[in-house]
């Protein structure tokens, strides 16, 4: 990457910069670009590896028999209730 593609992305962004930016970028886009480099090496170096194949690593559903629990076991359980209703906190 050289100062003029520097100039090219600057223009094409329709943004302006002064040297000193552009020196910046310069420097910041070359060690992306090195960083990419070394993430190529990588994956070039596995190529046994399966890259993007998905696969389902969730556990399979299974329904527990469990009896329902009745709806005075439910109130007893909530902190706070008013009758047949669970008290909450006022939001608004």
């Amino acid at each position: 990457m050289e100062l003029k593609d520097i100039e090219k992305l600057a223009e094409l962004s329709r943004i302006s910069l002064t040297a000193l930016e552009k020196d910046g970028f310069l420097s910041d886009f070359e060690s992306i670009l090195a960083y990419v480099g070394e993430i190529k090496e990588v994956a070039d170096e596995a190529p046994n590896r399966e890259a993007g194949v998905l696969r389902n690593v969730m556990r399979d559903d299974v329904l527990y028999e469990k009896p329902l629990a009745t709806r005075e076991e439910i109130l007893q359980d909530a902190p706070d209730r008013d009758g047949d209703y669970i008290k909450v906190k006022q939001i608004f």
